[in-house]
C-alpha cells in the first residue's frame, strides 16, 4: 500500500510539475510573442507605426522596380508611383497593394512625382531628373538633361518644360536636372532644379517663365540652395501660403514666400531629408543618409545604408523618426539621428500618407524593393 500511495504521490506531483511546465512554455510563448510583435513597430510618440515589408504585389517579371522614388495618393484612393525603370515608370496600387495598372516608358530619370487636382481632374507633373543608365554596361550613370512633363493620371502628355536657357533663365552651360515640383492655388509651377544648378524656378499654369531664386551664389547666404531636391506647397496657414524646399545637402528646409522671398531656415542635424511631404499639421520626408561619408570607408559611401523616415510638426519640431532613433533637442537644437539597429530602411527616398495615417514608403538604392507600408498605430 506505501509503494502504491508512493507512487500515487510521485504521479501527482510529476503531473503537476508537467502542467507548471506546459503553463510556463505556453507563458513564454506569448511573451515571445508580445516581444515580436513589439519589435516589428516603429516610430516614437504619437508617430508608431507596424512595418510590413511585403505589403506590395508585385511581380518583379512583369512589372519591374529599379529605384522607387515617390508616390502620390489619387482621389480615387489610389496609390501612384514613380521610378526609374523606363519600362513602367508609374505603377499605381490600390490600398491592399495590388498592382492595378503600369504605364510610362518616358523617364530612365524618373523622379519627382506631384499630384494636382485641376478643376476636378487628376493631373501628374513628373520629373525627369537627367540621370540614365548608361546603354553600353547598363551600370554606369550618365549625366543627360531632365524635364519636366504634364500628364493626365492615364498617361497623356498635356506639355513640358524644357531647359531653362530656352527662356534666357540659364546660360547654355547650365545643368538642368530638376527632382521637384510643386504647384500654387492660382496655377504657378515651382520646379526644384536640385540635380542641376539648384535654382527654383518659377512657371504660370501655362509653362511661361516667371522668376528663379536659390542658386549658389547669393550675397545673402540664406537663399542658397545646395541639393535643391524638395519643394511642396504649405497652405497649412491658408491665409499666408508657403513654399518649403529642400536643401538636402545642408541639412535643412528652408521656407520660402511663393514670390520667392526668403523666412526662414530649420536645421536637420544630420538628416539629410528629401522632398517635405505635409499632412494634416505635421512634414514628413525620407532620410536618405544620416551617416558622414568620411566616417564610412567605402569608395562610394553614398551607397552606405542609413536611411530612415522622419515626421515634424507644425513648430518645426521632429517628433518621430520610423527606422531611426528617437529625435532628441538639447537647447532647441536637434542632436544626432542614427539609423536603428534592426537597418528597417535602406535609403528612405519620399513617403505618402493615406486617410487611415498609414505612411507608405519609396527607398532609393532599396536593392528594388517595392513601397514599403507603415501602419500607424494607436499609442
Amino acid at each position: 500500500m506505501s509503494d502504491r500511495r508512493s507512487f500515487l504521490k510521485t504521479g501527482v506531483v510529476a503531473s503537476a510539475g508537467a502542467a507548471a511546465l506546459a503553463q510556463s512554455a505556453t507563458l513564454v510563448s506569448a511573451a515571445e510573442k508580445d516581444v515580436a510583435a513589439e519589435s516589428n513597430l516603429i516610430g516614437h510618440g504619437d508617430f508608431r507605426y507596424r512595418v510590413q515589408k511585403d505589403w506590395a504585389q508585385v511581380n518583379p517579371v512583369q512589372t519591374p522596380i529599379d529605384n522607387c522614388h515617390e508616390m502620390v495618393q489619387d482621389s480615387q484612393g489610389r496609390l501612384v508611383m514613380i521610378g526609374d525603370d523606363p519600362r513602367n515608370n508609374i505603377i499605381i496600387f490600390d490600398k491592399s497593394g495590388k498592382v492595378l495598372d503600369s504605364w510610362g516608358t518616358y523617364w530612365p530619370g524618373g523622379h519627382g512625382l506631384t499630384l494636382v487636382n485641376e478643376g476636378g481632374e487628376d493631373m501628374l507633373y513628373v520629373s525627369e531628373s537627367g540621370w540614365a543608365r548608361s546603354l553600353q554596361d547598363g551600370v554606369t550613370m550618365v549625366r543627360q538633361n531632365g524635364y519636366i512633363a504634364k500628364m493626365t493620371i492615364d498617361g497623356k502628355m498635356l506639355f513640358t518644360i524644357s531647359h531653362p536657357m530656352t527662356v534666357g533663365a540659364y546660360s547654355p552651360e547650365m545643368g538642368f536636372q530638376p527632382t521637384e515640383t510643386a504647384v500654387a492655388p492660382n496655377g504657378d509651377i515651382y520646379v526644384a532644379d536640385g540635380y542641376g544648378s539648384d535654382y527654383i524656378l518659377r512657371y504660370d499654369q501655362h509653362g511661361q517663365f516667371i522668376q528663379k531664386f536659390g542658386g549658389h551664389e547669393n550675397e545673402d547666404k540664406n537663399y542658397n540652395l545646395a541639393n535643391a531636391h524638395g519643394i511642396a506647397l504649405d497652405n497649412r496657414d491658408p491665409a499666408n501660403p508657403k513654399l518649403i524646399v529642400t536643401s538636402r545637402a545642408q541639412r535643412a528646409f528652408k521656407y520660402f514666400t511663393l514670390d520667392g522671398k526668403w523666412i526662414k531656415t530649420v536645421k536637420l542635424a544630420n538628416l539629410q531629408i528629401c522632398r517635405p511631404v505635409i499632412h494634416g499639421d505635421h512634414v514628413y520626408a525620407g532620410v536618405c543618409w544620416s551617416h558622414n561619408n568620411a566616417d564610412v570607408n567605402l569608395p562610394k559611401p553614398w551607397l552606405y545604408q542609413s536611411g530612415f523616415t522622419m515626421v515634424m510638426d507644425k513648430h518645426d519640431r521632429v517628433v518621430s523618426c520610423p527606422g531611426g532613433e528617437q529625435p532628441v533637442y538639447e537647447d532647441g537644437v536637434l542632436q544626432t539621428v542614427k539609423q536603428d539597429q534592426a537597418r528597417t530602411f535602406y535609403h528612405g527616398h519620399d513617403v505618402c500618407i493615406d486617410e487611415d495615417e498609414s505612411v507608405y514608403v519609396c527607398q532609393w538604392n532599396g536593392e528594388r524593393t517595392a513601397p514599403v507600408k507603415l501602419e500607424r498605430v494607436s499609442s
